[in-house]
């Protein structure tokens, strides 16, 4: 703080003091220009009329050196001019003398605050810009960075397993990002969402005329990503043909388009996803035990977000300012109930879920700061007394899944692409997780797995 008059400035300390600030006190203009280039301040207090220095001195100053660092002016002369002058120079607020000490209070405390969210929507816009980003620092994801560090750098194929919506993909293109491939193309395609006959043309290619509608010559998603990064999302929903012509590009390193009769060499990296257990499709003959080996050759599983622990916090408030930002909007506050709400609820469809459901709080908000009341009824428990009690006989958490994905079924009329929407996953996804249920339980509830 800056301020010449010694009684004034002895006073405002005192003040901001009994507020728990640490306030570092100088006499003039040229002191505190020459204190600030010896130290990092969250604020500057000045007088305008000091001196040698004045106060509009030292706001130039501050904002050449250190600009996101809010100045407050104080001065004398309650003139409007004033005041607009220092506005329009840099100052975040100005307080004219006598000083109002709730006005002093008030102005500190605001500043300081906008000062805040402007370091935050930065950071936000700068995690915005990588759009994957991998948050928590629960021990599961600790130890989930420890592995993909390790194996990043190498060429090694990858097996990325965990449930539906936990964030698999983001951890494909973090191996990608931090491997030698890292300048080279990343391509990901989700191979339970094409039609064998139009994924084996995705996949390898084809040549112009190799059936009805090939106009021309096009490359397939392996000699796209030729130098990086390709990720078979889904490897669990691959048809048995499909897995035959998969298993001979992996062990020779060559392919040949749709059409074609030429041998085409590729240099690609293959990390693949799923949230199907292919040990146990291995098993029963869903899969082909050698192209499961070839695949799994590192194995990363990616944790439910239930395991994480308070990570669905940081979770939380990274997806609010990012959902902010991306919608126009004020990054809001949250409210203790609200993040309540967030913290006991379950989380079936994991991240994925719970950034839908975020979106939905931010798009429909009415205040400055996020209510249960903007949360998906499902979540903030407005419409729990409708359903069953589930919290006397420890359910599985297989069962609780079941509960949701009935629950949110009913609240959508039996519209399945609505209530995939809600839950985070494509419709066939659905229709699977649905018609993996059994009845064998005998509680009631319908048929859980």
């Amino acid at each position: 703080m800056a301020e010449d008059d010694d009684p004034t400035r002895e006073l405002l300390a005192k003040i901001l003091r009994r507020e728990g600030y640490t306030v570092v006190e100088v006499v003039d203009g040229a002191e505190a220009i020459e204190r600030l280039g010896d130290a990092k301040f969250d604020l500057v207090l000045s007088d305008i009329q000091m001196p040698r220095v004045s106060g509009l001195d030292i706001l130039a100053a501050v904002t050449h050196a250190s600009p996101d660092t809010p100045v407050v002016l104080i001065t004398a002369y309650a003139e409007p001019g004033a005041a607009m002058d220092a506005i329009a120079q840099g100052a975040a607020e100005y307080l004219a003398k006598p000083i109002d000490v709730v006005a002093l209070r008030t102005s500190v405390a605001r500043a300081l605050e906008r000062s805040r969210l402007r370091g935050e929507n930065r950071q936000l816009r700068d995690q915005v810009a990588g759009q994957n980003t991998l948050i928590g620092t629960s021990a599961p994801m600790l130890a989930l960075y420890k592995q993909i560090a390790q194996v990043a750098p190498t060429d090694a194929t990858v097996l990325i397993t965990g449930e539906s919506g936990t964030g698999k993909e983001v951890v494909a293109r973090t191996i990608h990002q931090r491997s030698r491939r890292a300048k080279g193309p990343y391509h990901a395609v989700n191979c339970s969402a094409l039609a064998e006959s139009l994924l084996e043309s995705e996949l390898f290619g084809h040549e112009k005329g190799a059936f009805t509608g090939a106009q021309a010559t096009r490359r397939g998603f392996f000699e796209e990503a030729a130098g990086g990064t390709l990720l078979l999302d889904e490897i669990g929903d691959v048809p048995p043909k499909m897995q035959a012509q998969l298993l001979r590009v992996l062990q020779e390193g060559e392919l040949r388009r749709v059409g074609g009769s030429a041998s085409i060499r590729i240099d690609v990296r293959i990390v693949s996803a799923t949230n199907r257990d292919l040990a146990q499709d291995v098993a029963e003959k869903r899969m082909r035990s050698d192209l499961y080996y070839r695949l799994n050759v590192v194995s990363l599983a990616v944790p439910p977000l239930r395991e994480r622990g308070d990570d669905v916090v940081a979770l939380t408030r990274y997806f609010v300012g990012r959902l902010a930002l991306q919608f126009g909007r004020p990054v809001p506050d949250i409210s203790d109930e609200a993040m309540r709400c967030i913290r006991t609820f379950p989380w079936p469809g994991n991240v994925r879920e719970l950034e839908n459901a975020l979106a939905r709080a931010v798009a429909m908000a009415q205040r400055d700061i996020l209510l249960p009341a903007d949360l998906p009824s499902l979540i903030s428990g407005a419409k729990a007394d409708a359903d069953p009690p589930i919290d006397h006989d420890w359910p599985t958490v297989d069962r609780l899944r079941h509960r949701y994905i009935e629950r949110v079924l009913r609240q959508t009329g039996g519209n399945k692409t609505a209530a995939a929407n809600i839950l985070g996953v494509d419709r066939r996804t659905l229709q699977r997780m649905n018609s993996n249920e059994d009845t064998s339980n005998g509680d009631g509830d319908g048929p859980t797995k």
